[in-house]
Order: C-alpha cells, then structure tokens, then sequence
C-alpha cells in the first residue's frame, strides 16, 4: 500500500488537489490547508503580489524589497526558493511560480532544523503545484472580466446556436476560430459512431476533409483521452507526438481544446500556426471556452436531429409519417425528370385485429415496414400513410420498375408474414412532360388504382391509367 506521506505520493496528491481549481479563493484555501497538514499556523505567512484585499487567514500582502535583505523578494525575484539562518531558526522564502510569472511567497519560520530539508522541499513542491493553480485560476478570473474576449464568446456563441446542421456548426466554427486566434489552420475532428476513429469534419487544410483517424492518433487523440487542452509552442523541437496536421502544414505552434457533448469527450478543436510561440496563454483558456460552445452547439443540433426524426417517423414501424413524405415529393419534383408512387393496404387487417388482438396487429404491421425496409433502394422514401396503408416513392423509377418492386413487396409479404396476411397495392407514376405534375395528383392517381386492386379481389397489384 502507498505512504501518502512519501515525497513522491505527497506531490502527486498536492497536484491532484491543486491543479484542478480555477477558482483563486480555492487555490488559497487548498494550499493553506496543505501548509496546515505540516505546520501550525503561526509558523508560516502566505504572500501575494496580487490580491491584497484577501480576507483568507493567514494570506497577507507582498511588497518586493531589497532582495539582499528581504528573503522574500529575493525567492520571489530569483524564481526559486531560499533559506536563511536567524539567531534561533531559520527562514525558508518559495516562490508562488507560474509559467508567466511569479504570484507570492509561501514564508516559513523553521525552529527545529532536524527536519529542516524536508519541511523546505514540502514548501518548494507545494510551491510550485500551488503556482501553477494560481496562474490558471487568476487568468480564468481575468478572462471573465475582459469585454473584448467576452464579446467575441458572446457572437460566436449566437451564431452557432442558429445552426442546427452538425455540418454548419463545424463550418461556422471552422471559420470563426481562423479569424478569431488569427491561425493559419483549423482543424475540427469529431469521433465517429463506433467510437474507435477521429473524423475530421472541417478544416481549411482540405486533404485533410473526412480523414479517419484512430481515436488515440496525434494532438486530438491526446485530447480525447486525458480531456485536457493541449499547448505546444514549438513542435520543431516536441515532437513527442506523431501529427499529419502539424507535418502537411508546417506549423510550429500548436492549441486544442476537447468538445465535451453530455459530458463525454467526443471530438477536439486544432488550431495551428507555423510561426512559434505563436499562441498566447489567453489564446489557449479563450479556445477552451469557445470548444466547450461548439460542444453545447453539437447537442443542441443532435437533439434538433433525433427531434426531428420523431416527428417525421412512425413511432411503431420506423417509417417516415405521411406529411414528410409529401413534402420530399415536393422536393424531388422540382428537380428530377420523373418518378412512381406505390400505395399499398393490408388485406382485411381488421380481421386480423378481431381474430388475434391489436397487439398481433401491431406486429403485423411491423412486419409489413420491415419487409418493405429491405426491398427498396436508400434513395427511396417509404411512409405509413395511415392505419393499414403504407406508401412508398421511387424517385426516377418508371412504372414498369415500381410494378416490379411492389410484385416483390407483395409476395414476401405473402411469404413471411406470420399470420399470414397479403396486400394490395396501386401505382401511378408522373413524368416531366405531363401535362399536370403536383404531389396531390399522383397520389390521387395511386390511391385510385390501390381502390381497383381491392375491387379486383385484392391481393394483386393495379395501375393507374394515364
């Protein structure tokens, strides 16, 4: 079992604890309470260069002094920590580090040397964790306040949620984000439905455009797993990471952000720039709360899209409602030059309803859209038109095709249904020189042959005459 008070375990417990707060009165109170797990109270003073105005024990103002004199200013100037011997103890000054800078001093009053080694490199590393946690919490506290950064989150943010296509969401950001960090390249990846690979859905480096990656391949497999943002200033010389953006693009410096969608890490934003040390420590935190908008866009235009899939599909048989087919005939007879309709009725499914129960009933008719799932091509359109009645559209299909799809229709249903039922069915087709070319009249014509197929004995399969 591991020592949590073992040096090793001790640091990797402060950067847990330290490392994940964004908050400044937290980064205060965690350390306070790691100075506290060692020394009392009265033995040691936290010193800030910035807010001065804290009301948390025991944090006090920094003034930097002389360093020749002043420990403190000497530890918080030099970057590293330093110890002097008064006439009784003996004093040990760390500076509250950050990549961009020192914050404060942790001060520390030692009066017994046995363990003075340990208690200066307890400071030290906490020093450094607590640094780091300051650095990240006061640029997140600053960023809030800045009105230039949170105009831009503000527009960015509108205009991804006016899209609720996947795609334009992607293309919206895609070109915001170029503009925006100033980058040379974007790079948008997405991980797919198996989950196992990255796909891009938007870059302006356009070899790149619907590339698969494995899920853990380069800086957005990195992202994905540890859902942290990624910083690189000069990929010259970390190439710890293998990356085809970073290669086809010559870039030198490098941010990304995760896309978080419910909670899971589902995809990465890439900026890149071939100049180095290009980005800002501002550019970085900005792309992370910009990726975590395009991340709420994404939900909003999945939930837009399984929304709009129930509205538009027969709960019971899967199959698209009656107006959604209408209005993709619209569609189509607009810009094709001709097409069929085939409207069928189960044969006495009242019956079948009286006989077996409605339940029974349902399984029929879900046997029904099954079959016609499978006998039809992806490119044509199959509804429940209503109750028993089913329709399906065969965009470009003349009406000698269609009679042969329906015949299939027909007879499988006669084959496999259980129990076994058998269908009508009525076809009208319209091409672009008629002399009448709407959605109404082809379906009037199909429904008017579906009539004389009933009339006929059912079972068969009617045309309707030009």
């Amino acid at each position: 079992m591991h020592d949590p008070d073992k040096p090793l375990y001790l640091q990797l417990n402060m950067a847990r604890s330290l490392l994940g707060l964004i908050d400044v009165g937290d980064v205060l109170r965690e350390t306070i309470a790691w100075m506290d797990r060692r020394f009392e109270s009265q033995c040691y003073d936290v010193l800030l260069s910035q807010d001065n105005n804290s009301l948390i024990a025991p944090v006090k103002p920094f003034y930097i002094r002389n360093p020749e004199h002043d420990l403190c200013s000497k530890a918080f100037i030099e970057g590293k920590p330093v110890i002097k011997e008064q006439s009784d103890f003996f004093v040990a000054a760390a500076p509250l580090k950050g990549k961009q800078g020192s914050y404060g001093v942790l001060r520390l009053n030692v009066t017994n040397s046995e363990h003075l080694e340990e208690d200066v490199a307890y400071i030290a590393a906490l020093s450094e964790y607590a640094g780091t946690a300051f650095e990240i919490a006061k640029l997140y506290e600053q960023s809030t306040k800045l009105v230039g950064e949170l105009k831009t989150i503000n527009e960015i943010t509108k205009r991804l949620n006016l899209s609720l296509q996947l795609n334009d969401v992607f293309q919206l950001a895609d070109r915001e984000f170029l503009q925006v960090f100033g980058a040379d390249y974007c790079c948008i990846l997405l991980k797919d439905s198996t989950r196992q690979h990255l796909v891009v859905k938007a870059s302006n480096a356009e070899e790149l455009v619907d590339e698969k990656f494995d899920v853990n391949y380069g800086f957005a497999g990195v992202i994905c797993r540890s859902k942290e943002p990624v910083i690189i200033s000069d990929y010259q010389f970390d190439k710890h990471v293998d990356s085809k953006l970073m290669k086809i693009t010559e870039a030198k410096s490098l941010i990304g952000a995760p896309i978080i969608v419910n909670s899971e890490t589902t995809g990465a934003v890439l900026l890149v720039h071939r100049q180095p040390h290009y980005f800002s420590f501002d550019n970085f935190k900005l792309l992370q709360v910009l990726s975590g908008h395009v991340g709420l866009a994404v939900t909003n235009a999945i939930l837009h899209a399984e929304m709009r899939k129930m509205i538009i599909t027969d709960q019971l048989t899967g199959l698209y409602v009656r107006y959604y087919l209408y209005e993709q005939i619209q569609v189509l007879q607009r810009k094709d030059a001709c097409g069929s309709m085939i409207v069928f009725d189960i044969d006495d499914f009242k019956q079948v309803n009286d006989t077996y129960g409605h339940q029974i009933g349902d399984q029929v008719l879900i046997q029904v859209s099954d079959i016609v799932k499978r006998s039809i091509r992806d490119s044509d359109i199959a509804a429940r038109w209503g109750g028993e009645e089913f329709a399906v559209y065969l965009p470009m299909m003349d009406i000698k095709q269609a009679h042969n799809v329906a015949d299939r229709i027909r007879q499988l249903v006669s084959d496999e249904t259980n129990p076994p039922i058998t269908i009508s069915c009525g076809i009208a087709d319209w091409r672009r020189d008629d002399s009448k070319v709407s959605q109404d009249h082809l379906f009037h014509g199909a429904d008017m042959a579906l009539f004389e197929a009933k009339k006929a004995g059912k079972n068969q399969i009617q045309v309707c005459r030009r």
